[in-house]
């Protein structure tokens, strides 16, 4: 998790497989960051959701959120955007980990009353995501491909 204000600063984020990376940004606060968790629930491992909450999208995202909060950002003008959740394991995904990501966070983002503006979500590629905070342009890469969100 990673937050940045202020004109002139990119936040990136590697090797999105069934991960999901979150961005959140805030025009008028000139706020923004990055959430790159990798498991929906944080019951399955307390102990490591202690040591690292962000590892999880039940504890990440709205310790995410409190953190952008207190940096000035407002909740009626974040602009979210999400990609990852793809699926690796076998073509019958077993454990599904990519697919519960998502759903998961986009529970916790409709609870929240947020919507996201942007998805680049499934599929079997790793992506490369990231955030300039001046503009709020969120792109992502794949095998030298560059993708607006």
């Amino acid at each position: 998790m990673k937050i940045a204000k202020g004109a002139g600063q990119t936040i990136v984020t590697h090797a999105l497989g069934s991960c999901i990376g979150v961005t959140v940004h805030d025009a008028v606060a000139q706020v923004g960051g990055m959430l790159h968790f990798m498991l929906p629930d944080s019951t399955v491992n307390p102990s490591r959701a202690d040591g690292n909450p962000y590892m999880f999208a039940d504890t990440g995202i709205p310790l995410f959120l409190q953190k952008l909060y207190a940096q000035g950002a407002v909740k009626s003008r974040l602009v979210v955007k999400v990609a990852g959740g793809a699926q690796f394991v076998d073509s019958k995904d077993f454990f599904a980990i990519g697919k519960r990501n998502y759903t998961a966070m986009r529970k916790i983002f409709w609870k929240e009353g947020i919507l996201s503006k942007g998805e680049h979500v499934g599929g079997t590629i790793s992506r490369t995501l990231y955030l300039e905070i001046g503009s709020g342009r969120v792109w992502f890469t794949n095998s030298g491909q560059e993708v607006e969100l």
